[in-house]
């Protein structure tokens, strides 16, 4: 069977107090408990597990406290994605680039390899990029990586503190008999919690941890082009304030029900994107404001 391996490694810091574990198979397998056994012996009789600096391991290697261990993840036809990523900024600290929908910043489920980050890593040769946030795969947009690991710290601090502003765009069909107009504005904020399944996110009671501004942009054909503004950081945090104003996002798998998952649709994406970038850049002092050049797909057409 043929599989997609990654070119690099990933990494894991085993619990500073043993859980039990007599040796390295007995905590892979305790901490993936998705992943068979059998798969973790293979990927130890390959070679494909080993210390961080080098020194190989095997399945009966001891447990040892805070060490840091690497593995090589694996699976079965990874999906390509055929769509590019743009360029937009680069200095000795930063990369900026455009993420295509459908792509992932970063490895994760069925993706090792056709990652935005390993992409960006191969095609500028900069083996120790980092993102430093994350976009949903579905959407479209900036996304911004360190470059040094002396000044990355940095840049966390930037998205950690709020210290950078960004907004997105997003398509929404407007309700049929409902009043819109070009400028409208809304203030949502409320909290934003985990459902079921624990990868969406559902609105509850209690006390605010989601903020965001939103305002209609320009309305043609039914549909309106917004402008969205994100306070907090949560998960699907503009999808689910989107529907909570009635206005759920076009072709969004997700909300208001979650679709059954299928083969990718790459003529319907996710019609939200990641739109700008502005903040003080913590090493030069500079302002530094950026804007992707793409468009949404059902406002260009």
């Amino acid at each position: 069977m043929a599989m997609s391996i990654a070119h690099q490694a990933s990494e894991i810091t085993l619990p500073p107090v043993n859980p039990g574990c007599a040796n390295l198979l007995e905590f892979l397998c305790r901490q993936f408990p998705r992943i068979a056994p059998e798969i973790w012996q293979a990927r130890f009789a390959d070679g494909k597990i080993h210390w961080f600096g080098g020194e190989m391991v095997t399945a009966t290697t001891p447990f040892s406290p805070s060490r840091r261990l690497c593995y090589y993840r694996e699976v079965v036809a990874e999906p390509k994605i055929p769509f590019t990523e743009q360029l937009v900024y680069q200095d000795e600290h930063i990369l900026i680039a455009c993420k295509p929908h459908f792509l992932p910043v970063t490895p994760g489920g069925d993706y090792v390899n056709e990652c935005l980050l390993m992409r960006l890593k191969q095609q500028y040769q900069l083996d120790d990029l980092v993102a430093v946030h994350r976009l949903d795969r579905e959407t479209a947009g900036l996304v911004l990586f360190s470059k040094q690991p002396n000044s990355r710290a940095a840049y966390y601090q930037l998205f950690a503190s709020g210290q950078i502003q960004k907004s997105y765009q997003a398509v929404a069909a407007l309700p049929a008999g409902q009043q819109f107009s070009v400028g409208q504005k809304w203030q949502v904020q409320n909290r934003l919690e985990k459902s079921n399944p624990k990868f969406l996110m559902q609105q509850v009671e209690g006390e605010v941890n989601a903020r965001s501004n939103i305002r209609l942009l320009e309305v043609k054909q039914g549909l309106g082009l917004f402008e969205l503004q994100p306070f907090t950081g949560k998960t699907h945090q503009l999808r689910v304030h989107m529907l909570g104003l009635g206005l759920p996002l076009l072709y969004d798998k997700y909300y208001p029900e979650l679709q059954p998952k299928e083969a990718l649709e790459f003529s319907q994406p996710l019609q939200l994107l990641a739109k700008t970038l502005s903040f003080i850049d913590p090493i030069s002092g500079k302002p530094q404001h950026f804007s992707s050049e793409r468009q949404l797909q059902s406002w260009s057409d």
